[in-house]
C-alpha cells in the first residue's frame, strides 16, 4: 500500500470534512505564494511557536545538487587502483585530492567542503541509493522527493515531515526556494512558501493559469467553498510575501559565494527570524550532467557549490546559529563507474551524500561502495538506503522519533548527531 493510499484510508475513517478535502486538493496545485502585493506584517501565530518548540529550534536546509553529480570524482577513492583502471583518463589522481585518510579525499576544488570537514562539521554518507533504480533524472528525482521509490506516492517526504512536526499546518513553516514548487515539499497540511525572487516575489506559472491567479485577492467575495479557500491561500501568500520582502531588504551582509546559489535567501530569512524550520533549495543551472568532457564542468560546479555552502555556514557563525542549522546535500543518482568514449560519465546509481553543521559528528558513514562488484551494466551497488538518511534527519536532528510515520517503514538511523 502506498503512503497516499494509507493516508486516504485514515482520512476516510476519521471523517475528514469536505472543507478539509478541498484544502488537500487545492494545496496540491502549489499555490504557496501568489502575487506581489504587500500588506502589513502579520503577527507570528501561537501555533507556529508551538511547532518551533517541537523541533527544539533546529533548522534543516536540503540543498539538492540536481543533475547527478559524480561521487567518484567528488569524494574520491584515490586509494583504489580500480578507479584508474575504469577511468584511465578522467579518474581524479592523487595529487588532485585533498586527502581525508589513506583511501578517500575531496576533489581539490572542494576547498569549502574540506574546511567544514576539518572543523568536524561534515559527514559523508557512502553508497546512497535504492532498489530497482531509475536512470532517468525525472523519475529518480521523484523517488528521492517522495522518499517512496517506484510507488506513485503523491506527497513529498519533506512535506510529510512538516506535517509530522506540525500537524496544524502553521503558516510559513516550510520554504521552497524555487521558481516552481518541488514535489519534495508537497504536503497534506502545509502550504509551502515558494519563491524565487524575494524582491518581486515571482513564481512561474503556465500562461493559462496566470490570468486566473492574477484575479485572486482583488476584493471579490467568495463564490464557493473552493473559491474561498483559494482566496484564503492568496491572502496567506501576500502576508508571507511581506515577511520575505522585508527580510530581504534587511539583509545587508550578503556574501558573493552565498548569492551564487540561492542560499543567501535562506540566510536572510533565518537572520530576520522567519518562522520556517524546513528549507528546500534545488540547484539551478546545473553542470553536473557530464556525459562529455566531464572534468572541467564538474570541477567548476563542485567548487561553486562548496564555496556557497562554506559561505552559508560563515553566515551562520556570524548569526551564532552554526549548531542550530544543518544542510543535507544529495543528488538524484551518481554516475556509472567507467568513463565513456566522450571522456564523460553516464547516468548511474549509488552516490555519496553529505550532512553539514547542526552538531553533526563529522566523518564517514555507511559502507563504501565496491568498484569491482558492479550491477546493472557497470554500476555501483548501493550500500545505504537513502531513506536511512531521511530517518536520521527526522529522528536524530529534528527530534521526531517516529520517522516510520513519515517514510512508511522503519529505517535504521546512522548516528550522525551527538
Amino acid at each position: 500500500m502506498t503512503l497516499t493510499n494509507r493516508g486516504k484510508k485514515l482520512c476516510d475513517s476519521s471523517g475528514v470534512s469536505r472543507r478539509q478535502a478541498l484544502k488537500i486538493g487545492a494545496r496540491g496545485i502549489g499555490l504557496g505564494l501568489l502575487g506581489s502585493g504587500l500588506g502589513p506584517l502579520p503577527p507570528l501565530f501561537g501555533a507556529t511557536s508551538e511547532a518551533l518548540a517541537a523541533t527544539e529550534g533546529k533548522i534543516l536546509v536540503v540543498f539538492e545538487w540536481f543533475g547527478g553529480y559524480d561521487g567518484l570524482s567528488t569524494f574520491v577513492p584515490y586509494g583504489d587502483d580500480e578507479l584508474y583502471r575504469r577511468r584511465p583518463t578522467i579518474g581524479v589522481r592523487e595529487p588532485d585530492v585533498i586527502k581525508t585518510d589513506e583511501h578517500f579525499g575531496f576533489q581539490k576544488s572542494m576547498v569549502g567542503m574540506h574546511r567544514l570537514w576539518e572543523e568536524g562539521n561534515c559527514a559523508v554518507i557512502h553508497g546512497c541509493g535504492y532498489e530497482q533504480p531509475s536512470f532517468s533524472h525525472f523519475a529518480s528525482s521523484s523517488f528521492w522527493h517522495t522518499g517512496a521509490p517506484n510507488s506513485g506516492e503523491a506527497y513529498g517526504w519533506y512535506g510529510r515531515t512538516a506535517d509530522a512536526l506540525d500537524p496544524t499546518g502553521s503558516p510559513n513553516f516550510l520554504v521552497n526556494i524555487a521558481s516552481a514548487q518541488s514535489l519534495a515539499v508537497r504536503a497534506h497540511e502545509h502550504v509551502p512558501v515558494v519563491f524565487n525572487d524575494p524582491g518581486s516575489f515571482r513564481r512561474d506559472f503556465f500562461h493559462p493559469q496566470s490570468r486566473y491567479i492574477d484575479r485572486l485577492g482583488n476584493g471579490q467575495a467568495a463564490r464557493s467553498e473552493i473559491h474561498k479557500f483559494l482566496l484564503d491561500v492568496n491572502q496567506s501568500a501576500r502576508e508571507a510575501s511581506a515577511l520575505v520582502s522585508q527580510a530581504w531588504d534587511n539583509y545587508t551582509s550578503t556574501r558573493g559565494d552565498v548569492r551564487l546559489l540561492d542560499l543567501d535567501k535562506v540566510v536572510a530569512l533565518i537572520e530576520n527570524d522567519f518562522p520556517a524550520r524546513l528549507y528546500y533549495v534545488r540547484l539551478r543551472n546545473s553542470l553536473f550532467d557530464t556525459h562529455v568532457n566531464q572534468e572541467s564542468p564538474h570541477n567548476r560546479q563542485v567548487q561553486y557549490c562548496c564555496d556557497a555552502v562554506w559561505g552559508f555556514f560563515e553566515e551562520m557563525k556570524r548569526l551564532g546559529k552554526q549548531d542550530e542549522v544543518a544542510v543535507f546535500i544529495h543528488s538524484e543518482f551518481g554516475r556509472r563507474v567507467p568513463e565513456n568514449t566522450s571522456l564523460g560519465t553516464d547516468h548511474g546509481t549509488a552516490n555519496v551524500a553529505f550532512v553539514l553543521g547542526g552538531g553533526v559528528e563529522g566523518g564517514q558513514y555507511g559502507k563504501p561502495v565496491s568498484l569491482t562488484d558492479l550491477v546493472l551494466g557497470d554500476n555501483l551497488q548501493y550500500t545505504t538506503d537513502f531513506r536511512r538518511v531521511y530517518a536520521t534527519l527526522i529522528e536524530e536532528y529534528l527530534g521526531y522519533r517516529k520517522s516510520e510515520d513519515v517514510l512508511g517503514g522503519k529505517f535504521d538511523t546512522l548516528g550522525l548527531f551527538a
